[in-house]
């Protein structure tokens, strides 16, 4: 059991080493750009060493210090050795980030199991393996420190042509959950949050493997990717249970939870169409099974979303309480005025009448 004496301090960002997973792309490069601007020092990996090496060269051409694991964080070796290259360039780690992820889009009876175990091994078990040996690390290191873990919206129901990643994703929910509960039980000096974001302006789709007869896009509403990066240095520097970013994710958990007969027939019909792209497939390797090859944080979607006020909220909750309260008392004196005016100026008595 942890010493109690070890008590949770977050570091601000530019005294922290940063573990990122997954950083040669997407949601993952976009937090290690942000981290190294903010001053943290970053062990990034990802499966692609070419990646790595460019990243790593991007980001002390502007003066952050970083380094890099090449490692699949579907097997646990990998991990370790990640929690070890941190322990040998920088002394150790106070975040890490839990951000590799594959997709597939197809309907389960057609996608082969060779390929949903390949998905859980990066999206479950790499978080299960990164977060584990992460609080090994933590729980001795002097204030402890954080692990993040990313969900999705797709953590909190299910979704046509996206059923395994909808499935791996509600494993990350839960077991991120169980560690939380395990760690806070022991009196462990670690910060646990799951992240929870809506559709991404990441290359997302061109990482897909498609296995649908036709084109595949997003779907809307789509935010842009510095939105989650942002949550994710959130939870770096605050202990915070759960961020999501978009409003669009509860608001469908919502009504699944209280009309599932209404909502599944619904979205039987509508996901696929959500999906449906207009062009053909494209015909280039996806990350399923091999390292992504290109270095894009974005895809520049139309129409992004460049930032969401349910997110905002759960970043400055006090002032968002402050500001509820404020906007119920003036609710309540306009609509307490507006009875008085009312009674005031009445209809005047008929002198006929009396």
């Amino acid at each position: 059991m942890a010493s109690r004496r070890n008590r949770l301090k977050l570091k601000p960002l530019r005294e922290q080493v940063m573990v990122i997973t997954g950083a040669t792309s997407g949601i993952g490069l976009s937090t290690a750009r942000a981290a190294a601007k903010r001053g943290a020092s970053l062990i990034i990996a990802a499966r692609n060493e070419g990646a790595l090496k460019s990243v790593c060269e991007e980001l002390a051409s502007k003066g952050a210090k970083a380094a890099y694991v090449v490692a699949d964080v579907g097997r646990e070796a990998d991990v370790r050795a990640i929690a070890q290259g941190a322990v040998d360039r920088f002394g150790g780690f106070d975040t890490w980030v839990n951000d590799a992820g594959v997709t597939i889009f197809g309907a389960l009876a057609s996608t082969p199991i060779e390929d949903q175990r390949r998905l859980f091994d990066t999206n479950y078990w790499g978080v299960v393996y990164g977060s584990l040996v992460a609080a090994e690390h933590l729980r001795a290191r002097p204030g402890g420190g954080a692990i993040i873990n990313l969900g999705s919206a797709l953590s909190d129901f299910a979704f046509p042509w996206q059923g395994a990643y909808a499935a791996s994703k509600h494993g990350v929910k839960a077991f991120t959950a169980a560690l939380r509960m395990e760690l806070m039980r022991e009196h462990a000096p670690i910060s646990v949050t799951l992240i929870k974001p809506a559709t991404t302006d990441t290359p997302y789709i061109d990482h897909t493997k498609n296995l649908t007869e036709g084109g595949i896009k997003s779907p809307p509403p789509v935010y842009a990717t510095p939105l989650v990066a942002e949550a994710i240095l959130y939870a770096a520097e605050h202990r915070v249970r759960e961020l999501t970013i978009g409003g669009i994710g509860p608001a469908i958990a919502f009504l699944t939870a209280l009309a599932p007969s209404i909502a599944e027939p619904v979205l039987a019909i509508v996901a696929p169409i959500l999906q449906r792209g207009s062009a053909a497939p494209a015909l280039k390797a996806d990350s399923l099974h091999q390292p992504g090859q290109d270095l894009r944080e974005r895809t520049y979607h139309k129409g992004v979303r460049r930032q969401s006020l349910y997110t905002a909220a759960q970043m400055r909750p006090q002032a968002t309480l402050a500001l509820g309260l404020l906007t119920g008392l003036a609710a309540g004196a306009a609509l307490f005025t507006g009875r008085r005016f009312a009674r005031k100026s009445g209809p005047t008595p008929d002198p006929a009448a009396s």
